[in-house]
């Protein structure tokens, strides 16, 4: 039997993407088969496809760092046939073919059932994006916040995470104020619950190593100076939450906010997380985020356009979550 993926291949240090018919018995080792029905664009998806960063380890791969389907078969003692599952991370997109095809074989181990709460649409609209983006809350509370310790800075609002984020803090009650280089956006921001909407130059330059405090937490996506400024302005015993390097890997910024402010700096891994923070964080996604909400954040497309809008992702062009439906 043969099913469509994308596969992603490297000669003379060039990457290219192309949609292929790809064989069952091609499938990498695992205990469970899952019949794919979506997958997700994330920014991580975007810098494997462009080789932006190493993100994909071997080749030939196929890549999508995350998939939500039905089991077809399994010998895992957690799931039989007909489970809704759903993966985020682990190997996959790095050195296991991962979600941009019809079909995945993978380890058991790396599955979560889907919350009775979502579809499997619905379970990618949120995606590796948003579960990372509820990692983060739950390491702001687990830090001491609550809403009425003040402000929460969400910087690259307009993407995955950050929209999820939005949506997720107003819902529980925080002040959010989000950060973006697309003002034109602010109306959609406003409408996840975003109270104030600020420019991101006006984070995204060397600033002081201490300001004036600000916010009580940060989510960030964005790294460099970006983080560094906002920690230098995050409150005394805030807590901020970074997972990602959309600006850069650097944090060129100063010890003074942790030992004059006693802020903690929460490092947010979505790849390699243990079961249970997994299963934590969709219990309380299932729980806390708003599905209309989510839906107003959402993008469908079939696998044939994967590549392009990944290329938008990096250009910055993407707003919100972009669901593959693998079968359209």
């Amino acid at each position: 039997m043969t099913f469509k993926a994308l596969l992603t291949t490297k000669a003379d240090d060039v990457i290219s993407t192309r949609l292929v018919d790809f064989k069952d018995e091609d499938l990498m080792a695992g205990d469970v088969t899952v019949a794919i029905e979506y997958s997700t664009v994330n920014y991580k998806d975007a810098m494997a496809l462009s080789g932006r960063s190493p993100v994909i380890r071997q080749f030939p791969l196929i890549p999508g760092i995350d998939f939500a389907g039905i089991v077809e078969t399994s010998s895992h003692a957690g799931f039989q046939t007909g489970d809704r599952v759903l993966v985020n991370g682990w190997g996959l997109s790095q050195t296991h073919h991962g979600g941009f095809a019809q079909k995945a074989r993978v380890s058991g181990d790396w599955l979560v059932k889907i919350p009775e709460a979502f579809s499997t649409q619905q379970a990618m609209a949120i995606g590796t994006a948003g579960y990372t983006a509820m990692l983060s809350v739950l390491a702001l509370e687990h830090g001491g916040l609550t809403p009425e310790r003040g402000d929460i800075l969400v910087t690259g609002a307009n993407g995955g995470a950050g929209s999820v984020a939005i949506a997720l803090l107003s819902g529980l009650g925080y002040r959010v104020i989000a950060s973006t280089g697309r003002q034109e956006e602010a109306d959609y921001l406003r409408d996840l619950g975003a109270a104030e909407i600020i420019d991101r130059r006006t984070l995204s330059e060397p600033g002081a190593p201490i300001a004036k405090e600000r916010w009580a937490g940060v989510i960030d996506s964005v790294g460099s100076h970006t983080l560094a400024n906002a920690l230098a302005q995050t409150q005394y015993r805030g807590v901020v939450a970074a997972f990602g390097l959309a600006q850069g890997a650097d944090l060129p910024g100063s010890v003074l906010p942790f030992i004059l402010r006693n802020v903690t700096l929460a490092g947010i891994d979505s790849v390699n997380a243990p079961q249970a923070a997994r299963l934590q964080a969709w219990s309380r996604l299932a729980r806390d985020l708003d599905v209309n909400k989510l839906a107003r954040t959402t993008q469908v497309i079939g696998l044939a356009e994967v590549p392009a809008v990944a290329a938008r992702v990096l250009q910055g062009q993407v707003r919100g979550r972009t669901v593959v439906d693998v079968n359209a």
